[in-house]
């Protein structure tokens, strides 16, 4: 088992990690994987550590991301999505509860340039993305339950930094996301 990861700082410093530093930490390989992780917390029973389902893909040129989570709900209208990504991202990981909805994309090429030239580490959504050969070469983590060509109607709805229930697990604004080849976990403070 490798050694799970830690800066020495104490976690609130990490926890406001910026982009270039968790950008730094993906491509160095510093991010725990999930594998340890999941070894590390196999016994918490307390729900401070949390598995998402293996339904989601992998859409992103980066393959492992972490960061703070930041959320937004919405359903079939992108508008909240794309308004958080053009906002700094500062490393953190955007959290989509799309319902799960696999009629339309809420993520596509021009969202995903837009979050990785703001900083954010990566995007994780209940529901689908569009542009596949966009996003592979865009410096993003990008889950996703499939690809669906259609775009949403913009009807400026949705709600952002809200208590999301993704795939029937919690997730909430602030607490930190991993994810990388084997799966995504959600933890209370950063790993």
């Amino acid at each position: 088992m490798a050694s799970a990861w830690h800066s020495g700082l104490p976690a609130s410093q990490e926890f406001a990690m910026n982009s270039s530093r968790a950008s730094t930490a993906a491509e160095a390989g510093s991010i725990p994987s999930t594998c340890d992780l999941c070894d590390l917390h196999k016994h918490d029973s307390s729900g401070s550590f949390r598995v998402l389902p293996p339904v989601f893909n992998n859409y992103g040129r980066r393959t492992r991301f972490a960061g703070p989570i930041s959320t937004v709900k919405c359903f079939e209208d992108n508008t909240a999505v794309k308004a958080a990504l053009e906002e700094p991202g500062g490393g953190r990981v955007l959290v989509v509860d799309g319902g799960g909805s696999l009629q339309r994309a809420l993520v596509g090429g021009n969202i995903a340039a837009s979050a990785a030239a703001n900083g954010w580490a990566g995007v994780v959504v209940d529901g689908c993305v569009r542009d596949s050969t966009e996003l592979a070469v865009t410096d993003l983590g990008i889950r996703a339950l499939a690809l669906m060509p259609m775009p949403t109607d913009r009807k400026n709805q949705g709600l952002r930094d809200g208590v999301l229930s993704i795939q029937g697990i919690t997730v909430r604004p602030g607490e930190w996301l991993v994810a990388d080849e084997d799966g995504i976990v959600v933890l209370l403070t950063p790993p």
